[in-house]
């Protein structure tokens, strides 16, 4: 019997678009026996190649993986408005204009796939789409970003400044030649904003996710970190705050028995915890031409056999800025007479208090660094601004997060 052919427009063929191509060839005879269907790649529009409109008279789908804002909106947008099935690994396109993109896709009854956007291979977007669509999700934490996990496990490993396990990064293929958005946690952010629309049915848009990076991390404050018994990496968390939502990405120490713990290298991982599941943890390699050719794949499958579309968001929580953690805080000062004393009273008067410290170096290049119970980041940053003013303190604390919680 003679089967129907699935015709599929490719917008890009770089290193992901390329391997899409190869395993959509190698597995074309599997998804026929599953689907009914043979897909078949019909146009591929690059920039020496192709014409998006003759792409979309010729396709049933279109894989878009030219990343970045613009064309990649127009041409997602003119696809689904043309009744298209869409597939995209373009996490910054979600992050700004997903619910313009979602909507578009419930007016003309298809389907936007976008598993590949966030996490790699680790199927996340499907768990809380499907899996987890009935469970009431109160929290997730991720390390959504392998270039950064490579360079923080480079630095704990070997005691590698941040330049040479970035340099190291690079060499390898997991870091580009610009990485600032990995490094600044903006790839992350904008990730964590398609986990949070998800996982939590409220819209959230890249600019509402605070965000900081890696650059400022030392060796010493891994070395340091493993005295106390912690690990660091990039964390990226979305919770219910005070019947609010918090978004946010930062480095973040974690204790050993943290399923995140040992997720190192460039492996991504993310946990969900909800009351009626407790907590599970999706882990696997976060980058790679193949690895996310393979996240696609999935999502054209899916779209061959389509449920509903991303629904309308449900809730309109109130994102929350203010919350509270525990921190690592590193103080290089001057080790003179009164300084520990000095530095409780000033966390003392913030309603800090230290949970356990560590002292090194000796006159004027002396450390103390501590981990503090949990407080309200405003409390911590308003310490942090009154110990910078202290005589005896050089320059300005370093002050980390610190996940403290029980699995």
């Amino acid at each position: 019997m003679t089967q129907q052919t699935f015709r599929i427009g490719l917008l890009g063929r770089g290193t992901v678009g390329g391997a899409f191509a190869d395993l959509l060839e190698q597995r074309a005879g599997h998804v026929a026996a599953v689907t009914g269907l043979r897909p078949r790649i019909t146009g591929v529009l690059r920039r020496s190649e192709g014409d998006f409109d003759q792409i979309l008279a010729d396709s049933d789908l279109v894989v878009e993986l030219i990343g970045g804002l613009d064309p990649a909106r127009d041409y997602v947008q003119r696809a689904m408005a043309a009744g298209k099935h869409v597939v995209t690994a373009n996490k910054q396109l979600l992050a700004e204009h997903g619910e313009e993109l979602w909507a578009t896709a419930r007016e003309h009854g298809v389907q936007l796939r976008f598993e590949a956007a966030v996490g790699g291979v680790v199927p996340v977007v499907r768990v809380l789409q499907e899996s987890l669509a009935g469970a009431h999700v109160e929290r997730l934490h991720g390390i959504v970003n392998g270039t950064t996990n490579f360079i923080l496990t480079r630095m704990a490993d070997t005691g590698a400044s941040y330049a040479d396990a970035l340099a190291e990064a690079q060499r390898l293929g997991y870091a580009e030649a610009d990485p600032t958005d990995d490094v600044t946690g903006k790839d992350a952010a904008a990730k964590m904003a398609i986990l949070a629309r998800l996982a939590f049915d409220t819209p959230v848009s890249l600019a509402q996710v605070r965000y900081e990076g890696i650059e400022h991390l030392t060796a010493d404050d891994l070395e340091y970190a493993r005295e106390l018994g912690l690990g660091l990496k990039l964390i990226g968390t979305a919770e219910r705050v005070d019947g609010g939502l918090s978004v946010r990405v930062h480095p973040a120490f974690l204790y050993g028995a943290h399923p995140l713990a040992s997720v190192n290298g460039p492996f991504n991982a993310v946990t969900i915890e909800s009351e009626a599941i407790t907590e599970i943890t999706l882990s696997g390699p976060g980058a790679g031409g193949p690895q996310t050719a393979s996240a696609v794949l999935g999502d054209v499958v899916s779209a061959m056999i389509p449920p509903a579309s991303t629904h309308e968001p449900s809730e309109r929580l109130e994102l929350v800025d203010d919350v509270v953690s525990a921190f690592y805080l590193h103080v290089d000062v001057a080790d003179q007479p009164g300084v520990l004393a000095q530095l409780a009273q000033v966390l003392g008067l913030q309603n800090i208090s230290v949970k356990s410290f560590v002292q090194k170096g000796l006159g004027e290049n002396a450390r103390l660094v501590m981990v503090l119970h949990p407080v309200l980041e405003s409390q911590l940053s308003g310490a942090v601004d009154l110990i910078t003013g202290l005589e005896f303190v050089r320059g300005r604390p370093r002050a980390i997060r610190v996940i403290d919680e029980a699995f």
